[in-house]
């Protein structure tokens, strides 16, 4: 797993950056971001595995149907 961010603005020379991968990371982080909106999700309230795994289901399905 290589990183892929920016980098520092200041530094002399800019490390490389793989925009395609940079782009993919970004929508992960985003929906992540979104998922812990449902405080359901940010808090695990469920017990169990599977029960949180059903609440992560939903979750996701709400945000790909708005």
């Amino acid at each position: 797993m290589k990183p892929v961010i920016h980098s520092n603005p200041s530094r002399k020379r800019a490390l490389p950056l793989d925009r395609t991968l940079f782009r993919l990371r970004y929508r992960v982080e985003c929906f992540f971001h979104d998922l812990e909106r449902f405080r359901a999700v940010a808090t695990r309230y469920d017990k169990t595995a599977t029960s949180y795994l059903a609440v992560l289901h939903v979750a996701s399905m709400l945000l790909w149907l708005r």
